[in-house]
């Protein structure tokens, strides 16, 4: 009874006029005779130029690299004359003169006079705000946003979803744009051949314009740690920039947040319209015992609380047991006819992305290498501590360590306890030697070698390493001083892991 109790709750909790479930919401070419720029040419900037291109309007292409090749000559684009690309400067009167200008999260709003525009009253927007403003409004959206641990949380939300037998757009900050699900909705015939839900990771840089459009029916904030801090100054702008994921969040829609954290509790309240607030932690919300391993979910306006079990996760960590906690909770709380009971039966199946404390392999000497190259900043390579700290293991630190509020460390002090039981440590990169300093001075008694590059490091760790031993690589940094992005380290890794 209480199952049934809970699900209906869900629903009514998630209900919409009947006047917003009327199916698309613009009509395609509704943008014809309009001009729109778009700014930053990436796998973001393309998808909104796509889609600019698919409702009818001319589009500006805009990146700050020469070197790229101009969309027009690209085979995905030849068909289309109502595009230009200008590669480099551009005249500001070109943006001026434009409809709408989309930016797509990686460009710094000092770029092209970005902030200028805004406060003149240009119609500027994020590319994810564009492709929410043509989803249709019976795809339900799940956010989620956080320092740490975002993809995982959508992926483990998508792959229930897609278990369940409930058509999701799974993407935004990870792999696919939204605008390539606003594409997919635009150009189908009717609102069945849509997707049901919406499942979409969101980054601060994506919520650095407000949003107009996007409106989740649920979101959350995992956590909030020092990060991006050269973009977004301070911890409170940063909790600020984080909490316009909920500012067009009403009707009783479910917004989550980590109990205790100050810069969020502010930040919520500046953008709070009438949704339910729960937490990780506390009711209404989650708790979770860990040592029994059981999630407990209880929902507004209901006195049920749902358990869930987590023993048969097969994702390491303790970490990981909160981020399938939230997942459930956050598809429960999507209103989607789903029921804690589905969710149990499929905790089991759920599966890790890669680089996030992966097993490589364990190699002929009986070594162990894990890639824990997502670890992007000090937090993340904490909770993989954390979670191996019963693993001796050589840990590999190092790349291009991000700003934490202009400390000369940054962070990695915070590291030394938890090092102090492993067999030893090697910097790299670009930071190598300010992390080395770090350790040392903050009184790390194991050893810990300076190496160039992560192929020097791996040379290090193998030399090191013993039968049982983990080589673990947890970099806590960026990795832009030697690789593209944390993919590309992590797959560098991985080749050197297996020809050892």
């Amino acid at each position: 009874m209480g199952s049934v109790f809970l699900s209906t709750s869900l629903q009514v909790l998630s209900l919409l006029p009947p006047s917003r479930l009327r199916g698309i919401r613009c009509s395609k070419e509704d943008l014809k005779g309009q001009r729109v720029a778009v700014i930053g040419l990436g796998i973001s900037g393309k998808a909104a130029t796509r889609l600019a291109l698919a409702r009818g309007a001319s589009v500006l292409a805009v990146d700050r690299n020469e070197q790229l090749i101009p969309l027009e000559y690209e085979p995905e684009f030849a068909e289309f004359a109502n595009l230009q690309t200008v590669l480099g400067d551009c005249d500001i009167a070109q943006l001026e003169n434009a409809d709408r200008i989309v930016v797509s999260p990686g460009v710094p709003l000092e770029e092209y006079a970005i902030s200028a525009l805004m406060k003149s009253g240009r119609n500027v927007m994020s590319e994810l705000d564009f492709a929410a403003e043509i989803l249709p409004p019976s795809v339900k959206v799940l956010a989620v946003s956080g320092t740490n641990g975002k993809s995982t949380v959508t992926s483990f939300a998508g792959q229930m979803l897609d278990h369940l037998g409930i058509k999701a757009f799974v993407g935004g900050n990870l792999g696919k744009p939204l605008s390539e699900a606003a594409i997919l909705c635009l150009n189908s015939s009717s609102v069945e051949d849509t997707y049901q839900a919406a499942v979409v990771e969101v980054s601060s840089y994506q919520m650095d314009i407000p949003s107009k459009y996007f409106s989740p029916s649920v979101a959350v904030i995992l956590n909030l740690t020092p990060d991006h801090l050269d973009r977004h100054k301070s911890m409170q702008n940063y909790a600020d920039i984080k909490c316009n994921l909920f500012s067009h969040m009403k009707d009783g829609k479910l917004a989550l947040l980590p109990i205790g954290n100050p810069y969020l509790n502010k930040a919520f309240s500046n953008h709070a319209n009438g949704c339910h607030l729960t937490w990780i932690g506390d009711f209404p919300g989650i708790k979770i015992d860990m040592e029994a391993k059981v999630a407990k979910l209880k929902f507004p306006m209901t006195d049920t609380i749902a358990h869930l079990q987590l023993s048969d996760l097969r994702a390491a960590g303790a970490h990981n047991y909160i981020n399938a906690a939230v997942a459930a909770f956050l598809v429960l709380g999507l209103g989607v006819g789903v029921d804690y009971h589905s969710i149990n039966s499929i905790v089991k199946r759920l599966t890790l992305l890669p680089h996030r404390i992966q097993v490589v392999c364990t190699d002929a000497c009986g070594i162990r290498w894990v890639d824990d190259s997502k670890a992007t900043n000090v937090e993340s390579t904490y909770t993989a501590l954390l979670s191996l700290k019963d693993q001796k293991s050589i840990v590999l630190l190092g790349g291009l360590a991000k700003v934490l509020n202009g400390e000369d460390s940054n962070g990695f002090e915070k590291l030394v306890e938890l090092l102090q039981h492993h067999r030893a440590v090697i910097t790299f990169g670009s930071s190598g030697e300010m992390i080395y300093r770090a350790l040392c001075d903050g009184g790390l008694s194991i050893p810990c070698i300076k190496a160039k590059n992560l192929e020097d490091a791996v040379k290090h760790a193998k030399s090191i390493a013993v039968k049982g031993d983990l080589i673990l690589l947890s970099p806590g940094c960026a990795s832009f001083d030697e690789f593209r992005n944390f993919e590309h380290r992590g797959q560098a890794f991985q080749e050197l892991a297996l020809s050892s």
